[in-house]
């Protein structure tokens, strides 16, 4: 996914926050006043504390507890040492949350900020050193059901985000919480700073891996998976009225973040881009939309499953993305090609080359499967 070289910004990020990491210094964002712990007592929670009124353990960089303290509920963050995700990324993410968390609390901080970034939790402390985020709890559940209303407040958050120059890679549904009138954010382990008038994303050196953005990022981490599973339940055509309606939604988000974003002095190459991926949904959605579908299904499921292989941290969904990706190829190769959805010099690899690719990579989903998955 990322340039490897020193020149790329992935590189340039990681080096400073392995130095940052190395050096003793610490980030630290508000204050434990008010309440009745102390960050020596919240760093020793195990969960049986009578305070906690619960604690998961799913998360891969951090355990979380639900924390009761007599008047309301909050949300604390334990770093987890070592990450479980066997990466750079992984080892710097809670790191890279605290840093993230200091540029958020400063947009909710300007006037009207508190409205307009209410899709994003507050931050009551936290401390890289002390390994630690409190935020008031929000109610709701993992967002798992993916409508009209989920779709839009989702990626009107994402594409807030990336006109402010931060964009945020892993829209994964243990990420995002809806309480029945807002989908929230409220993990931010992989969501870095870059110059959206000048760049795409974070990939590469910001202008050279067009595929990136938020909508994919979206589609990858969350809404293909749950389009294989609408898929299996109620058939090909539930899922491809559903891929329909959020490229409708994506496109109008994307109309109104070009039109930001000029106005604010984005460079050609980024309106150029913008405007090739809007003139491309909207000629799918006329024209039809099942080789848009297939293409960029193919692109997510590979690029989750790819994800999932970097980090060593594949679950039972990795398995099914590649089960889809093998049939896809052995039925519709040809319509894939077709469609532009092959990429990154597998379009020049024959059916029996990618198959065995996709094979080897069963074997190492199946090796890297988490215990808790």
């Amino acid at each position: 996914m990322q340039t490897s070289d020193a020149s790329s910004l992935s590189a340039q990020r990681q080096a400073r926050q392995l130095a940052f990491a190395a050096s003793g210094d610490d980030i630290e964002i508000g204050s434990l006043a008010g309440l009745p712990w102390s960050a020596d007592e919240l760093r020793a929670l195990t969960g049986g504390e009578p305070q906690v009124v619960q604690r998961f353990d799913r998360g891969l960089t951090a355990i979380v507890y639900r924390l009761s303290d007599g008047r309301r509920h909050w949300t604390l963050k334990q770093a987890r040492v070592p990450s479980l995700v066997k990466n750079v990324d992984g080892q710097t993410s809670f790191l890279n949350e605290v840093q993230r968390r200091a540029d958020l609390t400063r947009l909710k901080q300007r006037p009207g900020g508190a409205q307009r970034w209410s899709a994003i939790v507050d931050t009551q402390y936290a401390s890289f050193r002390q390994g630690l985020i409190v935020s008031p709890w929000l109610e709701g559940e993992l967002a798992t059901h993916w409508g009209e209303r989920q779709i839009a407040q989702l990626l009107d958050a994402a594409c807030t985000l990336w006109c402010e120059g931060l964009f945020e890679w892993d829209y994964s549904p243990g990420n995002l919480l809806d309480d029945g009138r807002q989908v929230r954010l409220f993990d931010f382990g992989y969501m870095y700073a870059f110059d959206p008038l000048r760049h795409f994303n974070t990939a590469g050196r910001g202008n050279d891996t067009p595929m990136f953005h938020p909508a994919e990022r979206f589609e990858t981490r969350a809404y293909s998976g749950w389009l294989l599973a609408l898929q299996a339940r109620q058939g090909e055509a539930a899922a491809l009225a559903a891929f329909r309606l959020e490229k409708e939604l994506a496109l109008d988000a994307y109309r109104r973040m070009r039109a930001r974003i000029a106005a604010a002095g984005a460079n050609a190459d980024v309106l150029g881009w913008l405007d090739g991926m809007t003139a491309r949904w909207s000629d799918a959605l006329r024209s039809g939309i099942e080789p848009l579908f297939l293409a960029e299904q193919w692109r997510s499921h590979l690029l989750d499953v790819d994800d999932d292989l970097s980090g060593q941290s594949c679950t039972p969904l990795t398995l099914q993305r590649l089960d889809w990706l093998q049939h896809t190829l052995q039925h519709h190769h040809a319509e894939l090609c077709a469609a532009g959805g092959l990429f990154w010099g597998d379009e020049h690899k024959t059916p029996p080359q990618l198959s065995g690719e996709l094979h080897a990579r069963r074997g190492l989903a199946q090796r890297y499967q988490l215990a808790h998955g």
